[in-house]
């Protein structure tokens, strides 16, 4: 009976994300979600067992995008959801369609940051929260 002891973490959603910007624009995959709908998020996916949220961010970002990425920073993390925020990229942006776990993804694009139509519910507070990062405190 210890069948049910080998689900991985992905099946119970736990996710890990990418933030990468770069010359004010950030790279996000537009994608068929579960509920059905066609939206732009940030590379991630599901974190496979045995593997950390960091390691599930790498990985997800090389099969989703081709960029090996490095020096993560947890900048969110919120109903088993993490967000690291990219601080260096290696390669070329490429999406793989013949990798199998990639048949939702539509496009990887670079996409500006004032471009606010694409973010929605679920990226743009994250977005936000970058921002004011960024901002620094208001000294006025």
């Amino acid at each position: 009976m210890q069948e049910h002891n080998n689900f991985s973490r992905e099946m119970f959603g736990i996710i890990s994300q990418a933030v990468i910007i770069k010359d004010k624009k950030v790279l996000m995959v537009r994608q068929y979600v579960q509920r059905g709908d066609i939206v732009w998020n940030f590379p991630g996916g599901g974190i496979e067992e045995n593997e950390t949220p960091e390691e599930a961010c790498i990985r997800e970002v090389k099969e989703e995008t081709g960029l090996e990425v490095t020096d993560l920073i947890l900048i969110h993390l919120q109903d088993e959801k993490y967000t690291y925020l990219i601080k260096n990229i290696k390669g070329s942006v490429i999406l793989d369609t013949t990798n199998r776990d990639n048949e939702d993804i539509l496009e990887v694009r670079w996409i500006s940051l004032d471009d606010s139509d694409k973010f929605d519910t679920y990226t743009k507070p994250i977005m936000d929260m970058l921002s004011k990062i960024e901002a620094g405190p208001n000294l006025t």
